[in-house]
């Protein structure tokens, strides 16, 4: 009886790390964003496109990325998530893409605050590319979960 009930127990456990590590699996935020001259404020000319893909994990409240770019005017300098603002708005700098200096693709991550997750999460962040040609940003998107 001992020994069943042992067996029954380390089922029971086993089960639950599971269903645990699943819950935090599909909690995973993941954002993908397509980046164009027409969302940046005010739009520009370039025929520039680009994509980012955001992981958001809440357990860590670490944020990674993936950003390429094609077509670009110039050369890439800089690549930001800027927030809070809505579609059609700018705002700050929230979190520098490239601390490190520009790649296609590029790719990072960071650990965010309270707010910084409310904001992203909420749709109120936006990621530009900036170049050369326009440093105030040539492609943009809005990430949205």
């Amino acid at each position: 009886m001992h020994k069943a009930f042992t067996v029954s127990l380390c089922a029971l456990t086993a089960s639950m790390a599971m269903l645990s590590a699943s819950s935090v699996q599909a909690a995973t935020e993941k954002m993908h964003v397509t980046m164009t001259a027409a969302q940046e404020v005010p739009p520009n000319d370039s025929k520039a496109t680009g994509t980012a893909r955001f992981r958001f994990n809440p357990a860590t409240k670490e944020v990674t990325w993936s950003i390429t770019t094609k077509d670009l005017s110039s050369a890439a300098v800089a690549a930001h998530i800027h927030g809070p603002a809505a579609p059609g708005a700018n705002a700050g700098v929230v979190i520098n893409l490239a601390p490190n200096g520009m790649a296609n693709p590029l790719k990072g991550s960071a650990k965010l605050t309270d707010d910084q997750v409310v904001d992203l999460l909420g749709g109120k962040d936006y990621v530009n590319v900036h170049t050369t040609t326009n440093p105030k940003g040539e492609i943009r998107g809005q990430i949205t979960p």
